[in-house]
């Protein structure tokens, strides 16, 4: 019994779906202007979206130069936008801007066009051509509307998507130190530091310096051992100033040991040789 009455359900939703489907096509392929409007609302409140973009895209040119025109083409970008079409969202959306720039929704559209290319950053080890474009687009929207009720989310984003070129920078930086080029390792780290002053890996790129620095030095001749020996001290110094309970205090401390250790090794040869 419970088998034959799933069996009726299945066959009744498959019904509805193919009389939907076929309901859809049809209008689809008809001349029914004002109906395709009617049922491209109701597809968008019922959250089918693509179903309400194809039939947008449809009446767009036929409403034209009239007053609906303004609101479809708002809902046309929506469409895109929930659809996770982010640069053709993206481009309808300024060009409602550009078409309708008086419009109650200008500072919305504004906003979801550059949430757009937010959207479209990639993940850092990737190219970020399109992070740059995205902290320029919603830069702009915030100096056009600095006390908008979106301002804040992008500043917010933009933070975020700063972060992520830091991070792709550090990561370069320190990949000097996992292939053992140490001097390429010191000074991209520096430039990297110099480049972003505030940022949150500032702790760990003067960390990845100190210990590229420390392979150097340790395997110094001798007539350089001394200076880059107390150089690290001074890298030390300045590390545990800064963040006094940082992560990698255990390592840097097992390290200025050593530095400290060849620096009295060495003072006493040096000692010796002028007696």
């Amino acid at each position: 019994m419970k088998l034959k009455m799933s069996l009726v359900y299945f066959v009744v939703l498959v019904g509805t779906l193919v009389v939907s489907c076929s309901d859809y096509q049809k209008l689809l392929n008809g001349d029914d202007t004002s109906e395709k409007y009617k049922q491209a609302e109701i597809y968008f409140n019922n959250g089918e979206y693509r179903k309400a973009n194809r039939l947008l895209e449809q009446i767009i040119p036929k409403y034209r130069g009239k007053p609906q025109a303004q609101r479809i083409i708002f809902f046309f970008a929506e469409s895109y936008f929930q659809t996770k079409s982010y640069l053709l969202a993206a481009y309808q959306y300024e060009n409602f801007v550009k078409s309708y720039p008086k419009s109650d929704r200008i500072q919305e559209a504004s906003f979801k066009a550059a949430k757009s290319y937010y959207f479209q950053s990639p993940k850092f080890s990737l190219d970020q051509e399109d992070t740059f474009t995205a902290i320029e687009k919603l830069q702009i929207f915030i100096n056009l509307y600095p006390n908008s009720e979106y301002a804040e989310e992008a500043n917010q984003m933009i933070a975020e998507l700063q972060e992520k070129l830091e991070k792709k920078e550090f990561e370069i930086a320190k990949q000097y130190y996992t292939i053992r080029d140490y001097r390429a390792a010191i000074k991209s780290n520096e430039i990297f530091i110099a480049s972003f002053p505030g940022t949150k890996f500032r702790e760990e790129a003067l960390y990845t310096k100190f210990i590229a620095s420390f392979e150097i030095a340790i395997n110094s001749i001798d007539s350089k051992k001394t200076e880059r020996l107390e150089e690290l001290q001074q890298q030390y110094n300045v590390i545990l100033r800064y963040y006094p309970e940082t992560l990698f205090l255990e390592d840097l401390n097992k390290k200025i040991s050593q530095v400290n250790a060849e620096l009295e090794k060495n003072n006493q040869a040096i000692s010796q040789q002028t007696e």
